[in-house]
């Protein structure tokens, strides 16, 4: 076997590792209390972080299935410990007044989470550009508005989804008037979107720029993955 292709060899294991170590980060922050962030008013979450870190280092395809991983987290979560909105996650919880639920409700939950884990990684590309930065060399102001995008993608798409595809349903699961609902959801998408733009801009260069240097430099040695 040649060293070329026992570098590639390296590179696929490498990167399993990883897309199986960022899906159990993604079920352990979907189950666990770990993954809310305790914020006077509310709770914001943090699920999308491991996905747009994983989008930086993997690239879009990887993203993309571990959006796919977010996406079934909250399906399965929302099917078996179900609340007043999860009809709008999983088409196994009837909508209200209704015995049966929807399979509208698969869009919601897992387009944007995928998308997710694909824009993170283009917007990156693009600030690196535009900053004239080495493309070899990890950039924390790249990270960090790639890490925004990340974030507001989640929530602006779910909440947006919402509002198109369940605006009855989910205004009468909130006790409001169909006409006041996108208002309703505005106010989500600030108190929610914004600290978790926030986390996200803070938790992924944190995360991503030091995995993203043992990495870069595990490949110039050994040329075992390349990042992206």
């Amino acid at each position: 076997m040649t060293h070329t292709s026992h570098a590639a060899q390296r590179q696929q294991i490498q990167s399993m590792v990883l897309v199986a170590m960022f899906t159990a980060i993604i079920f352990l922050l979907a189950f666990t209390p770990i993954g809310m962030i305790d914020l006077p008013i509310i709770k914001a979450t943090i699920l999308h972080v491991p996905v747009i870190i994983a989008s930086l280092l993997l690239g879009p395809k990887k993203g993309a299935f571990l959006g796919g991983v977010f996406g079934f987290s909250s399906l399965l979560k929302n099917t078996l410990i179900p609340n007043l909105s999860s009809f709008v996650f999983t088409p196994f919880i009837p909508l209200p007044g209704s015995n049966n639920g929807s399979l509208l409700a698969l869009v919601v939950c897992f387009i944007p989470r995928i998308l997710t884990g694909v824009l993170p990684w283009f917007v990156y590309r693009f600030i690196r550009i535009l900053l004239k930065k080495d493309s070899q060399s990890p950039q924390p102001i790249a990270a960090g508005i790639a890490a925004i995008v990340g974030a507001f993608t989640n929530t602006f798409l779910v909440m947006g989804l919402i509002g198109v595809l369940f605006s009855s349903s989910y205004s009468a699961a909130q006790g409001i008037p169909t006409e006041a609902l996108f208002e309703f959801i505005g106010s989500i998408i600030l108190a929610n979107g914004i600290p978790e733009a926030i986390a996200a801009a803070v938790l992924v260069p944190v995360v991503y720029l030091p995995l993203a240097t043992i990495l870069k430099h595990q490949s110039s040695t050994r040329g075992v993955l390349q990042l992206g």
